[in-house]
């Protein structure tokens, strides 16, 4: 039995900490963009149906799976899988919990470092006086490391989570929650309001922005039944959710018998879906509407929330005055920030547990081993963003990793543990009613729906049997005349061949430490992790 020491201080606390877990930068940055490529409002169907189906059966299955296993002193998806069946595959299952959640911090804590740098121009008038084109071309000059200062901003970011994780769940997760959490929904409701409320020919502005919001979400009913735009919705909800990734389990292994997994789940989910349905969609798209039109933000969507969140509101931000626009970029990448290390902290908490359950590391030794492997893992990401490695991250580890785990766990849950253990895990301690659909829905629906995701993924156009054999670039080179594009063209499929290859090596050793685990286990019993 571990004898961890942590604990959540609050059922407030922990609620705000899942959702922060879930409260990312997708929500601001990914949902409008993903709505205006899939059909604005006919998006929204397949994304509630998603939501409904895949979402809150695969949070109930989350949150009961990591209070079972950390009963029995497990905080890692490893061990936690293996509480569920005996079977030693699942244990290895278990690894994608641990993998996705190093990997994905590995990328994602340089994004988040960006909109800290952000804040700092905002609050030092970077961006005052400057055109267009200087504010946009000021980011890809960031990202090509023209100057040390995305290193140091990146560097300070990642000492600030380790830090704040190495003061535990009460003193450190759950005060940054309770502190993010308020900010980032108080930042969001200013945004959305002025958003809403600009009105044509006010500070520069071409429409209302209302008119955003009408292009955002009238139906394109032609696109409703095409794949991708299911494949899209669905692939939003995981990426919104944090499902399958093993944080939501390291979270709810904290929790204690009595403790209420669905209301707590339903609590969390709701509460993002408000994020990014109401918050999300008020911002970044009406302001951009209402001064570049329509035609032009569609456009800049080809590039993905990262052309319209730090190549262009920082221009339309400096038409509303010198104060205002410092207030609302202050509060725009200050809300970005907030949401993103809500969500990196949650990252570490599975390596932390895993190292201290079975390891017995020190909770601060824990922490600051999860840095450094951020910035070892992350460092690829960092000084070769132009080579495609930062897109393979996010690929292998932020899309297909969580697709494939979700898949798996949720098959452990209903046919290896067994939907009547799990349902009845589900119901211990609740303080509701918990619909008896949802039990048909994990059994039956939910795999199925998966199961055809993962299966559409693999097989479709451009799916990822045609990216483990790199066919987009390799056309490229045959197609290419010019030697110059061919050699650069070749030096990026050497990086991207690297990068899944570090990406597997990680993996790999992964799996070997959780079978030295077990072996330790066998032999010696359970190691007991220091405070």
């Amino acid at each position: 039995m571990s004898t961890q020491n942590e604990s959540w201080g609050s059922r407030v606390g922990l609620v705000l900490a899942m959702a922060g877990n879930a409260v990312g930068l997708g929500n601001f940055l990914r949902f409008p963009v993903q709505a205006i490529q899939n059909g604005g409002g006919s998006f929204i169907i397949p994304y509630l149906i998603c939501f409904l189906l895949m979402g809150i059966p695969l949070l109930f299955v989350e949150w009961s799976m990591g209070r079972f296993g950390g009963l029995s002193g497990n905080h890692s998806t490893p061990f936690i899988l293996d509480t569920m069946g005996k079977k030693r595959i699942w244990k290895y299952i278990g690894v994608f919990g641990i993998f996705t959640n190093l990997a994905v911090a590995a990328y994602y804590c340089y994004i988040e470092s960006w909109t800290l740098a952000y804040v700092w121009k905002s609050l030092t008038g970077v961006f005052s006086g400057q055109s267009s084109d200087a504010v946009s071309s000021m980011f890809s000059d960031y990202v090509s490391l023209g100057t040390a200062e995305p290193i140091v901003f990146w560097v300070i970011c990642l000492l600030l989570n380790t830090w704040i994780l190495s003061r535990g769940l009460s003193g450190g997760v759950e005060i940054a929650a309770k502190v993010g959490m308020p900010l980032l929904i108080f930042f969001g409701i200013l945004l959305a309001i002025r958003g809403v409320t600009l009105k044509s020919g006010e500070a520069g502005a071409i429409f209302d922005g209302t008119e955003g919001l009408n292009f955002l979400w009238t139906p394109d009913f032609s696109t409703i039944w095409d794949f991708k735009v299911w494949l899209a919705a669905a692939g939003q909800i995981f990426f919104t959710l944090s499902v399958g990734m093993g944080s939501i389990q390291c979270y709810a292994s904290y929790l204690s018998s009595r403790d209420d997994v669905a209301l707590n789940a339903m609590s969390a989910g709701w509460m993002n879906e408000f994020v990014e349905v109401v918050l999300g969609a008020a911002v970044i798209i009406p302001i951009s509407v209402g001064y570049l039109g329509i035609e032009k933000v569609v456009e800049l969507t080809q590039t993905g929330g990262l052309g319209l969140g730090f190549r262009t509101l920082p221009f339309l931000f400096q038409q509303w005055g010198p104060i205002l626009s410092v207030l609302a970029g202050v509060a725009w990448f200050g809300l970005l920030f907030f949401a993103g290390i809500t969500s990196s902290l949650a990252m570490g908490t599975p390596v932390m547990g895993f190292l201290r359950d079975e390891f017995g590391w020190r909770r601060e030794s824990s922490a600051f081993a999860f840095g450094a492997l951020v910035f070892v893992l992350g460092a690829p990401t960092v000084m070769f963003f132009n080579h495609g490695v930062f897109d393979e991250y996010d690929y292998w580890a932020g899309t297909v990793s969580l697709v494939l785990f979700a898949m798996l766990e949720i098959i452990a849950f209903a046919w290896i543990f067994g939907i009547d253990n799990g349902w009845a895990e589900i119901k211990r301690g609740a303080d509701m009613k918990v619909p008896i659909i949802f039990k048909y829905l994990i059994k039956y629906v939910t795999p199925v729906i998966l199961i055809a995701v993962f299966m559409g993924s693999l097989l479709s156009e451009g799916g990822i049997l045609d990216k483990i054999v790199n066919k987009d670039i390799k056309a490229q080179i045959a197609a290419a005349t010019d030697p110059q594009i061919i050699a650069d063209l070749s030096t990026q499929l050497n990086y991207v061949n690297g990068s899944r290859l570090l990406l597997v090596l990680v993996f790999v050793a992964i799996a070997v430490l959780v079978r030295v685990a077990q072996v330790k286990r066998e032999k010696f019993g359970r190691i007991q992790p220091n405070a």
